[in-house]
């Protein structure tokens, strides 16, 4: 389990693009979503720089805490 900051998360919308972000690279992905400190928690195959690197392409840049 990863955990990630995305400081630019606000409101519902954002949580579908970084959604749709995640499971474009992992479509098993689980991702468990906390909007109020704008962090997830993300459970993926994925490499965590890749998935930065994507959020970040999507204009939702992450970090790790």
């Amino acid at each position: 389990m990863t955990t990630l900051n995305i400081p630019d998360m606000h409101f519902g919308g954002c949580k579908t693009t970084v959604e749709r972000t995640i499971h474009a690279l992992d479509p098993s992905a689980r991702i468990s979503f906390d909007m109020a400190e704008r962090q997830i928690e993300l459970d993926s195959r994925a490499e965590t720089s890749a998935v930065q690197s994507a959020l970040a392409a999507a204009g939702y840049p992450a970090t790790k805490p």
